[in-house]
């Protein structure tokens, strides 16, 4: 899609929004303002299933390529939870991004660092997990910087006044649509979900603040795995084993019946995942852009 006036590099302006929502930024001025907190638990039985099944094709995936690829999938058919806010004026991001921590080595010693991947609307699970784990592959290297370590270290030599006066100055940037192309590529605050996996460091799933810096929209955070004894039609007893999901939205970008049935849909995806096997038949465009 061509870039009009009013525009930004990373997302398009609403021109045909709610008039409701065009206003609410300038009420809640701040993410913090707008949290609004979901939780669901996914039942494994299928995924693991399918997860055994691409294991046995000699692919390394695991939940985390499942969830991102639910989600992608998801933003695909429900493009208007991959808005942001930013300078009290709501756009449609241009691009599906993903930020995530990753630990170098599982130790207390050992630094984090964080990664951000780009993804297609079109990407179906084997996209997702071979860009997950060619960009995680990368930045294993213990002795090893990517790019946004190098920008964070390159600011902290700086004195703390002009870190302060820095970074009052790119998100006066950011505000008005100038920060430079290169500084919102190395930002992980700049992307349509930040994830964590809690369960790789043996914790159950929290609920995570969204960042007010930047524009991330979304956070999704998913820990270990647990069994829960379900009675079914007969009354009979079972064990499955579960996991639940915690995600942070902004709810300013769309209302909440949108959001919940985003977050249904996603979970579709998640418990059945054989449908991301191919690309979506149809990828929806934002009917307000």
């Amino acid at each position: 899609m061509k870039r009009r006036i009013g525009d930004r590099k990373d997302g398009y302006k609403l021109r045909h929004a709610d008039p409701f929502f065009r206003i609410i930024p300038y009420i809640m001025r701040e993410k913090n303002d707008a949290h609004v907190f979901f939780e669901d638990r996914i039942y494994l039985e299928n995924t693991d299933k399918f997860i055994r099944k691409l294991r046995k094709e000699g692919l390394k995936v695991g939940f985390l390529h499942i969830v991102i690829a639910s989600i992608v999938r998801t933003i695909s058919q429900k493009p208007k939870i991959n808005r942001f806010v930013i300078g009290r004026k709501i756009y449609a991001r241009n691009e599906i991004s993903f930020s995530l921590a990753v630990k170098k080595e599982m130790s207390e010693e050992t630094e984090e660092t964080t990664i951000k991947i780009i993804f297609e609307p079109t990407d179906t699970i084997y996209d997702v997990v071979k860009k997950i784990n060619n960009e995680i592959q990368i930045n294993k290297g213990v002795s090893d910087d990517n790019s946004t370590d190098k920008a964070a270290k390159l600011i902290t030599l700086m004195p703390g006044f002009l870190i302060k006066f820095f970074m009052f100055l790119v998100r006066r940037l950011d505000d008005i649509g100038r920060l430079p192309k290169f500084l919102t590529e190395l930002s992980p605050f700049h992307s349509s979900v930040f994830i964590t996996d809690l369960g790789s460091i043996g914790i159950k799933a929290v609920y995570h603040h969204i960042y007010n810096f930047g524009t991330n929209t979304v956070f999704i955070a998913f820990g270990t795995k647990t069994r829960e004894q379900v009675i079914d039609l007969d009354n009979n007893v079972k064990i499955k084993k579960a996991m639940d999901i915690k995600i942070t939205v902004d709810e300013r970008v769309v209302d909440g019946f949108y959001f919940a049935n985003a977050i249904k849909l996603a979970k579709h995806y998640m418990t059945h995942p054989e449908e991301l096997l191919e690309s979506p038949k149809e990828v929806i465009i934002d009917n307000e852009i």
